[in-house]
């Protein structure tokens, strides 16, 4: 082996330093049409390969070996994956909207703020409201005596029963009155919907603000994060609520564990897909609404299966696949065997292997396509 490599070596030197000088001769030779020239070089190149092949063929190289490298197949488990990307989202990312035009005569957050559920962010001016809440409020008290002691009589069978009937419907109207206001009021209270962070502040305190496409505020919980993204339709019955699915944040390097936790009971016509959603732990807070995600979701799983790299499934002229399996191994040698095989899902550059191999065969890896059926094999 060494021979040959130092053969080679020298081949190698002489023809890069003469490369330059013999392709100008030539070009010269052809330029200028010189057919003699040319059969002259083409005998040189011709002797010297002979030369070669005569020194290769005296030192005995042997051509039905080869070195290859080899695996010995065990009963693993193969999981299939389907690959789709995603949008991250959440359904706790809201734009604030005021639900009374007004200016604004507080704002009580900034950007980067936690908030509880129902904590006030702002108010608007109520535009003269809370005094007329308090007007009604002392009609109401009014009318709700009135009518306690209109009932006092007539229990006692003093009064007219329409005098009574008359109090209890002007406090029960008043009653409503109060709680109308009220409720117009506390439409100048802007609170949280839900417990988050301001994630922006779009006005200024004095600011007259109204529903906008824009709001008020933007508002983000963190907590509740899942995966959206459609699914073709031939996967319906492959995929679960509760299917485990790896879910790999491009843009942070990291993959995290998720569960499908609800799947679409519609078929878009455009696209023959249905919609899924995965949801996704967000201990560290990094997850943020609309990341790409990439998903790897198991539709298959064999827990007893035997898987080959796919690069070593080969396929003849008949269509038939076959990989080459060690036979007669003895120590570091052995010989090819032509093997045909039924495959299965391939998956992470692994093919599972339906019938053909079982556990503790030996198959060729590294050299598959150098080696033919009956060679021996070094490893």
């Amino acid at each position: 082996m060494r021979k040959i490599l130092f053969i080679f070596a020298l081949s190698i030197a002489l023809f890069s330093c003469s490369d330059k000088e013999n392709n100008k001769k030539i070009d010269d030779l052809i330029s200028s049409k010189d057919t003699l020239g040319l059969q002259q070089r083409k005998a040189t190149l011709q002797a010297d390969l002979e030369r070669i092949n005569d020194a290769l063929a005296s030192m005995n190289l042997k051509k039905d070996e080869a070195l290859v490298t080899v695996l010995t197949l065990k009963d693993t488990t193969f999981n299939h994956y389907l690959d789709i990307q995603g949008n991250v989202d959440t359904k706790e990312n809201i734009l604030v909207q005021p639900e009374m035009p007004g200016t604004l005569t507080s704002l009580n957050v900034k950007a980067g703020q936690r908030v509880g559920r129902g904590q006030i962010l702002a108010r608007v001016d109520d535009g003269g409201l809370s005094q007329q809440v308090a007007s009604i409020e002392t009609q109401y008290q009014l009318a709700k005596t009135t009518y306690e002691r209109q009932k006092n009589l007539w229990n006692q069978k003093i009064g007219s029963e329409i005098q009574f009937l008359q109090a209890q419907t002007q406090m029960i109207s008043l009653q409503k009155q109060v709680s109308q206001a009220k409720a117009q009021l506390a439409k100048t209270l802007i609170r949280a919907p839900f417990s988050g962070t301001i994630d922006e502040v779009f006005v200024e305190r004095g600011q007259v603000v109204s529903a906008s496409p824009q709001g008020l505020m933007r508002i983000v919980n963190l907590n509740n994060m899942f995966v959206s993204t459609s699914v073709p339709e031939t996967y319906i019955g492959k995929l679960k609520v509760g299917t485990e699915v790896d879910v790999f944040l491009t843009s942070l390097g990291k993959t995290y564990k998720g569960k499908v936790r609800q799947v679409g009971n519609y078929i878009n016509p455009n696209n023959r897909s249905f919609g899924i959603e995965v949801g996704v732990p967000n201990p560290d807070n990094l997850l943020r609404p609309n990341q790409v995600a990439k998903l790897k979701i198991i539709d298959y799983t064999s827990k007893q299966a035997i898987v080959v790299p796919t690069n070593v499934v080969l396929q003849d002229g008949e269509d038939n696949k076959f990989v080459f399996v060690v036979s007669n191994s003895n120590g570091k040698t052995g010989i090819a065997k032509k093997v045909l095989v039924k495959t299965g899902k391939s998956s992470d550059n692994v093919t599972e292997i339906v019938s053909g191999l079982s556990a503790n065969d030996v198959i060729v890896t590294e050299g598959v396509n150098s080696i033919a059926d009956g060679m021996k094999l070094n490893f």
